[in-house]
């Protein structure tokens, strides 16, 4: 087979191989945002001084940040319904929604980290000048410690995101037919050897020219806050 031959052929199966990566990418967007919501009240759950929020916060986030991320896909897989019924109607969850909610418990736990981290490294003197301005503990966080943690957070919240997106492809061990397996099934289809190195260079392509943009702007955004 030609050079020519073997370009065409890999060309010929990227429509279907893009589809699957736009499930990549749709998973990924959704559990960053489900995991960025549920982590923020981890991390600031983290931060409670009482151990009834504090300690089950500390021990959620410990938990799902420290285990492999194959294995909480596995539980969200396998332990949640295939379908619910809310008000009579029935709603199907489909293996990629299952996954998706499976990759956001680690994601929050992340970003339950990144939560903690900010708010830790905005120095403790503000805290002390605001409770001498009759502040409360709560006004205090949320009118003047968290705002100046939204451009700590964003550097961090974005390589997570990116990480996030390159740990999809662990769907397809659990049947999601997104762009890992869907690459597989093309190269299967065709029955050459020489098609496989192309066919997962096309796909490390696709994610590197995702992820690598988001890398390097969180690198960018990074050095601009340091400087303020």
């Amino acid at each position: 087979m030609s050079t020519a031959n073997l370009i065409a052929q890999v060309l010929e199966w990227m429509p279907f191989v893009l589809e699957g990566f736009a499930l990549n990418v749709l998973m990924s967007l959704l559990a960053i945002a489900v995991g960025t919501m549920m982590g923020t009240f981890l991390g600031l759950g983290q931060l409670s001084p009482g151990w009834v929020v504090g300690a089950p916060s500390r021990v959620a986030t410990q938990l799902f940040r420290n285990a492999p991320w194959l294995v909480l896909l596995f539980y969200c897989i396998f332990l949640m319904p295939f379908q619910i019924t809310i008000a009579g109607s029935v709603i199907q969850l489909p293996s990629w929604l299952r996954a998706t909610i499976g990759f956001s418990f680690p994601v929050a736990a992340n970003f339950s980290e990144i939560v903690r981290g900010a708010v830790r490294s905005v120095p403790h003197g503000q805290w002390e000048a605001a409770e001498a301005l009759g502040y409360s503990r709560r006004e205090t966080l949320f009118r003047i410690i968290l705002p100046q943690c939204i451009t700590r957070m964003i550097p961090p919240w974005m390589n997570l995101y990116a990480l996030l997106l390159t740990a999809t492809p662990l769907a397809m061990i659990v049947g999601v037919e997104e762009a890992l397996g869907r690459t597989q099934a093309a190269v299967q289809a065709q029955s050459d050897s020489r098609v496989l190195i192309p066919m997962y260079l096309a796909l490390l392509t696709m994610f590197f020219l995702y992820a690598w943009p988001i890398n390097r702007l969180s690198l960018v955004l990074e050095r601009r806050f340091r400087t303020k």
